[in-house]
């Protein structure tokens, strides 16, 4: 599904601790080079024979220390956006670098440390994660760790924490998990939900009445530097019920399991599209507790990136780099013009074809193509046939977007399994 898998450079040191050394802090220098998502360092000490040595660990960056472990651990990593207990997260500055050897003791004969040094790069990728997730913090029954844990065994690389009308979620997420969490909180009034993206704290009071109430809340979200997503427009129960002039980037299309209120919103996301507008399609579980039909990752909310950061994500997903399938495994779908992706604007002229691939589909799958012009198209997997590819001309159409429709034999009919973002043309 054209995902690039991040290759690490690995770099292999070494440094001989003689014994009037101890009790010193010794440096071994290592570079780190630019877009450089996350490094890995582990320490091995040699002794000879049964010479005791105990030497501890660390690390700076070309600015400060960066972590220290002593005695209590011999490996540890750090990234943008998580890190081992006792190191920090965050930038990853371009240069001089260098592991932190504490000689706490060292043998009469000395001792060799081999310090091993992975840097991953920074690689354009698919992630694959549920951006409509809730807790103990609201009126869910997961805790954080359990929602961490959960949505880990089931392949995710990060959860949105959308918490009715609270924040102390996005301060007390666990951050030793190889989950990445998106702060965020569902604007939860009596007409309609919100989820806001991206900020800790978000609002400071939620208590909407009105539509001007409404528009003030968001502007304090957005000078925040929050994303904002309509969540379940046409829901039966807590649909939309405000005016539909308001400030919002995205729509949830496909929230839970696939229902009739899903299909209206798809419904009226393509009115949309072919009106003009750019509006990117999301999706989330909704999920509150456990639940045979509500589980984490159904669906997947899918986000081309190149790093598993809270900015890095929701840029993508700003972008339109989205597609949506019915949990992790399922079918897939690429659209490409030229260089351009689902969500772009393919403006290279001398490009007039669009090429789809669609995989783990699936016999009796069906793929629908739909552009401006309504549906298009509709192919059926043939049996053994795990991939579909095919390619169009462009023909004056201004997007084209793909849904795949699969049989659940659990519920006796044929439901979306996949869900593209359009790509678009001028």
């Amino acid at each position: 599904m054209g995902k690039l898998i991040n290759r690490p450079k690995v770099e292999v040191l070494k440094r001989i601790i003689q014994q009037e050394e101890q009790g010193q802090y010794l440096e071994v220098i290592f570079h780190v080079p630019d877009n450089t998502e996350q490094i890995n360092v582990k320490m091995e000490v040699n002794s000879e024979g049964n010479a005791a040595n105990i030497i501890d660990l660390g690390v700076k960056d070309p600015f400060r220390i960066r972590g220290w472990s002593g005695g209590a651990r011999t490996e540890f990593f750090i990234s943008k956006s998580k890190a081992t207990p006792g190191y920090l997260q965050g930038e990853m500055p371009v240069g001089e670098w260098a592991v932190l050897l504490g000689s706490y003791r060292v043998a009469p004969v000395g001792c060799e440390v081999t310090v091993t040094v992975e840097y991953t790069p920074l690689t354009s990728r698919w992630l694959k994660g549920d951006l409509h997730v809730h807790s103990v913090h609201s009126d869910g029954t997961y805790t954080l760790r359990e929602n961490a844990a959960i949505a880990e065994a089931t392949g995710l690389d990060f959860l949105g924490l959308t918490d009715h009308n609270a924040s102390s979620q996005n301060y007390a997420y666990p951050r030793d998990t190889a989950i990445h969490f998106i702060p965020g909180m569902e604007l939860t009034t009596n007409k309609g939900h919100l989820n806001l993206f991206g900020v800790d704290d978000p609002v400071k009071d939620f208590r909407i009445t009105n539509m001007e109430e409404l528009h003030s809340c968001l502007r304090e979200t957005r000078e925040k530097g929050a994303y904002i997503s309509l969540n379940h427009p046409h829901c039966r129960n807590t649909g939309w019920e405000w005016e539909w002039e308001f400030d919002y980037d995205w729509v949830e299309v496909w929230n839970g399991p696939w229902r009739a209120d899903n299909q209206d919103a798809v419904d009226w996301w393509q009115e949309q599209l072919v009106k003009g507008r750019r509006l990117v399609a999301v999706g989330g579980s909704d999920t509150h507790r456990p639940n045979p039909h509500v589980k984490h990752g159904m669906p997947t909310t899918w986000v081309y990136g190149n790093e598993c950061t809270t900015p890095g994500i929701l840029e993508a997903i700003h972008k339109g780099h989205v597609v949506l399938s019915y949990a992790p495994n399922g079918p897939f779908i690429e659209l490409n013009c030229g260089t351009s992706m689902v969500g772009d604007v393919c403006s290279e002229r001398e490009q007039e074809e669009v090429t789809m691939k669609v995989s783990h589909t699936q016999y009796g799958d069906v793929v629908k193509i739909y552009s401006n012009k309504g549906i298009e198209q509709e192919l059926l997997i043939e049996e053994g046939q795990d991939m579909l590819e095919a390619s169009w001309d462009i023909a004056s159409r201004s997007f084209y977007r793909v849904e795949v429709w699969r049989y659940f034999h659990e519920a006796k009919s044929r439901l979306m399994a996949a869900l593209s973002n359009p790509i678009y043309f001028r």
